[in-house]
């Protein structure tokens, strides 16, 4: 199957009002290439300089998710262009991605990451964390973030039934932030929660962000 085949095939899963985020990292631009002509539009790196590479030499309507671990000190980089920061874990990073942004006189959209694995790795607040940060209020003097949603990632394992544990406690709890501090916010919208081997539980369980990559890809070469 090609890249078009592919990606047809995953956006034929999804229904109205979920979209793909095509994860990029690693391929190189000719397989963004395949995919753009394909149709898609919203790609998703985790690593700066790799995306700003692409930013760089690729078509300027390509909207660029950063989908990994962010370091504070890359920020200034991505500031001038990143469509949506999806893991933002902390209010120091939340902080800094606003000063950043002041700096290039934008607004940059970001999602709050939540850790709902069970595995140690994964990065993100716990509910209480990002209940406290929320409530500490200090995030709404920040005049160059949006915050426009949460994003998860659920634990590696073939357990489908704790995956849609982890990705339902999730929507849930997107469901309780927005009624506690965004319910007049329109932008607070997104829940990025799937990837290649579980998007179709987290679609089912409230995802509007789906983060796909090998399935539409193929394998990624490190």
């Amino acid at each position: 199957m090609s890249i078009a085949e592919n990606l047809k095939q995953v956006l034929s899963e999804l229904p109205e009002g979920v979209r793909l985020v095509a994860v990029s990292k690693f391929h190189p631009n000719e397989a963004i290439e395949e995919a753009y002509r394909a149709g898609q539009r919203v790609f998703g790196e985790s690593k700066v300089q790799e995306m700003t590479a692409k930013y760089e030499s690729l078509p300027k309507d390509i909207e660029w998710h950063f989908i990994g671990h962010l370091q504070s000190n890359k920020i200034k980089y991505i500031a001038p262009y990143v469509a949506l920061i999806h893991g933002i874990d902390s209010y120091k990073l939340l902080a800094e991605v606003d000063k950043q942004a002041a700096k290039t006189g934008r607004t940059v959209n970001c999602l709050l990451q939540l850790h709902i694995a069970r595995e140690e790795t994964k990065f993100g607040f716990s509910f209480d964390e990002c209940r406290e940060m929320l409530a500490a209020g200090e995030w709404k003097e920040l005049k160059n973030i949006r915050i426009c949603g949460l994003m998860g990632m659920a634990t590696n394992t073939n357990d489908v039934e704790q995956i849609k544990a982890e990705f339902c406690s999730l929507s849930s709890f997107f469901q309780e932030v927005k009624a506690t501090w965004f319910a007049d916010a329109d932008s607070f919208k997104e829940l990025s929660m799937g990837m290649s081997h579980d998007y179709r539980e987290a679609v089912s369980a409230g995802s509007t962000l789906v983060r796909v990559g090998s399935k539409i890809f193929g394998e990624r070469n490190y």
